[in-house]
């Protein structure tokens, strides 16, 4: 999810960056970081909110940030999207990108005073790990007049390709988490897209109405799809406990995305962490990357990187130490 008081550094799509070498994984601003662990290259790639890529050959040093996208401006997206959350997946020889997009020169609609922009989690398409990655066949995935956000890959046990999602909470007010199948070569989407649980169904997720009331929260935010080592399929996702940014994780009782999702009764990172997905090192270890949320001195909200292992040999994972 974006931090609005970090566009103007996050999104100036149209500057060529400044390529930096051996940045320490903590001196990075990044919402979101997403880490694609190559074989191919034997290199660890990461990208998240801004679009921007980073490389590194230890996860201690990196270098970048590099741009990677070339967007289509005649497109929905317009000349200069932003971009947040976004993510690398390798699958069937390609590397594909899953990103949300904003056009902010289009709106579509209008809630309780909110202006909604123009929104939706989209796919590219390269041949390599760091780009350039392009737009496919399809010109939208996902509809026009409804802001969804967050998309990532799952293969279900049907073998079909699918996006996982978020549909924002700003229109619903009730945030949901849905899936959509993709086709074979995930150039566009399949029907329409099914609701897998709402932000309210979370035991843990909360906030205050105008009351003072204590409801649950209606933010869902960056899914991460997983299977611990005993089949068990799992996904985290982030929301809010009352003014902290928190993440938990669900089950699902099918083993399937098609549920039904059980949601574990407290959060599985500590408080202020949370968008986080998960990969294995190349020497085997399962890790958790997530951003830490929190105010500097100057008042300024910022995002940084952080890595934590995870044991998923149980039935579920249990998050253990930071790197």
């Amino acid at each position: 999810m974006f931090v609005a008081v970090n566009l103007p550094a996050v999104f100036s799509q149209s500057k060529e960056p400044v390529i930096r070498k051996d940045v320490p994984l903590d001196s990075i601003r990044l919402s979101d970081p997403f880490i694609l662990a190559d074989k191919k290259t034997s290199m660890y790639y990461m990208t998240g909110t801004g679009g921007m890529l980073w490389k590194s050959k230890d996860l201690k040093n990196w270098t970048g940030p590099y741009k990677v996208v070339k967007t289509d401006p005649d497109s929905w997206m317009g000349k200069n999207p932003m971009i947040w959350a976004a993510e690398l997946h390798r699958y069937k020889g390609k590397y594909y990108y899953f990103a949300t997009f904003t056009n902010r020169d289009v709106k579509i609609d209008t809630v309780r005073g909110n202006v909604i922009e123009r929104r939706a989690s989209h796919v590219l398409v390269s041949d390599r790990p760091d780009g350039p990655y392009v737009p496919m066949k399809d010109p939208v995935y996902l509809p026009a007049d409804k802001p969804t956000l967050d998309g990532t890959l799952w293969v279900d046990r049907d073998g079909k390709p699918y996006m996982v999602y978020c549909y924002e909470w700003l229109q619903n007010w009730n945030g949901t988490i849905e899936k959509i199948e993709l086709k074979p070569d995930l150039s566009g989407s399949i029907g329409e897209g099914k609701v897998l649980f709402r932000a309210s169904d979370s035991p843990w997720s909360k906030e205050r109405d105008e009351a003072g009331n204590i409801i649950p929260n209606k933010v869902t935010d960056g899914p991460w799809l997983f299977r611990t080592q005993t089949g068990k399929l799992g996904m985290l996702w982030t929301s809010w406990v009352f003014n902290v940014y928190t993440q938990g994780v669900a089950y699902s009782e099918s083993g399937t995305l098609a549920g039904p999702w059980v949601h574990e009764k407290e959060p599985i990172t500590p408080p202020d962490y949370g968008h986080g997905m998960m990969f294995r090192t190349f020497d085997g270890k399962l890790l958790m990357s997530v951003h830490s949320h929190k105010e500097d001195k100057s008042g300024r909200y910022i995002r940084v990187p952080h890595l934590f292992e995870v044991d998923d040999t149980g039935s579920k994972i249990a998050v253990g130490k930071p790197l």
